[in-house]
């Protein structure tokens, strides 16, 4: 059965796929972006800033005047960061919790009041692999994910009553534009992280340049929104990804922690 389906950061990477690919398949997508779409695309589009209440009240209003009803929001609009703890700057970290958390739970509770109404209705934030483990120089991005998830469960508990469900679904690396738009804490060259921030960056750029099409993990979102009792968290990263955190949840803390600074060379 058709749907109408609201996804923030639709313009590119997995948002963008996954308002394709709904799309395709029968539902009403509106896809939202803080600027103007350049480009042609197959689904509806909005303009929305996760950040600003007055801009998510705006586009939520203009999508009930069409389809007054809204039956699946996805989250999907995040930010990275690459950086060492001791040194990322405080604006970075308050922007990434800003978009990554704050601006999630603005869009969560602008949509609710509706979902409430109807009686029904479906959210999925979506959440990284990242956000299982501490990656080294990306512990913020690693934070803010785990934050997600643990909002994600207890949205699902709070909000069963009322007839709406929560769920999460954890990407690994996914081929996107993410490389261009995450955020660098990179360090003088003074400083004891400079060589090692350098390295990881290169490393986590290379990573996703080389990582999977991002309509897997829309094929996942699907999966969700089909589903007439959705799982609370779904895992879409590759198989070794996916095997990191089998092996983090049957090790010792200690040797999987040894296994992590060998995956990126650190010792």
């Amino acid at each position: 059965m058709s749907k109408v389906i609201l996804i923030t950061g639709a313009s590119t990477g997995i948002g963008r796929a996954t308002a394709e690919y709904l799309t395709l398949l029968g539902h009403r997508v509106y896809g939202t972006s803080r600027h103007p779409f350049t480009d042609a695309v197959s689904f509806q589009t909005l303009i929305l800033d996760i950040n600003d209440d007055a801009s998510i009240h705006a586009a939520l209003h203009q999508l009930l005047q069409r389809e007054n009803r809204l039956d699946v929001l996805i989250n999907n609009a995040g930010l990275g960061i690459l950086g060492a703890l001791e040194e990322i700057p405080d604006e970075m970290i308050e922007q990434v919790f800003n978009t990554n958390v704050y601006g999630l739970l603005r869009m969560c509770r602008a949509a609710l009041p509706v979902m409430r109404h109807q009686g029904n209705g479906l959210i999925i934030n979506v959440a990284s692999i990242a956000g299982r483990m501490g990656l080294p120089f990306r512990g913020i991005y690693s934070a803010s994910k785990a934050a997600v998830e643990i909002l994600t469960e207890t949205l699902n508990i709070e909000l069963k009553p009322f007839g709406i469900r929560a769920c999460s679904v954890l990407p690994g690396d996914v081929r996107t534009n993410i490389n261009a738009a995450r955020l660098v804490a990179m360090p003088s060259t003074a400083s004891p992280y400079r060589a090692r921030v350098e390295a990881m960056n290169a490393i986590v750029n290379d990573e996703v340049s080389r990582a999977e099409d991002p309509i897997h993990v829309a094929k996942i979102i699907e999966k969700a929104i089909n589903s007439s009792s959705p799982q609370i968290h779904y895992i879409a990263g590759p198989f070794l990804q996916r095997f990191s955190l089998w092996l983090k949840r049957f090790l010792p803390s200690r040797f999987f922690e040894y296994l992590l600074r060998g995956n990126y060379g650190l010792k």
